[in-house]
């Protein structure tokens, strides 16, 4: 019976909620990582596991969405 709450909650987390797009577009780094990351996407560019190696506890998949979050609303205004 707990399986199935289990199940539940892993297939919410799965299929995303309202809480987790938040969570995930508020991704903050700190001012220096801000500058690694700009330093490394002009370098590697969208080569996000790079960028991630050198900003230890962040995956690329934090990178990317960080980047995409902070610059692509910014080119989608009219």
């Amino acid at each position: 019976m707990s399986d199935s709450k289990n199940e539940a909650t892993a297939n919410n987390g799965q299929y995303g909620s309202s809480d987790q797009m938040k969570r995930e577009t508020e991704l903050e780094l700190s001012p220096e990582e801000e500058d690694i990351v700009a330093k490394m996407f002009r370098l590697v560019g969208k080569r996000w596991h790079l960028i991630a190696g050198r900003i230890p506890g962040r995956t690329a998949e934090d990178i990317e969405k960080y980047w995409t979050s902070k610059f692509s609303s910014s080119s989608t205004a009219c």
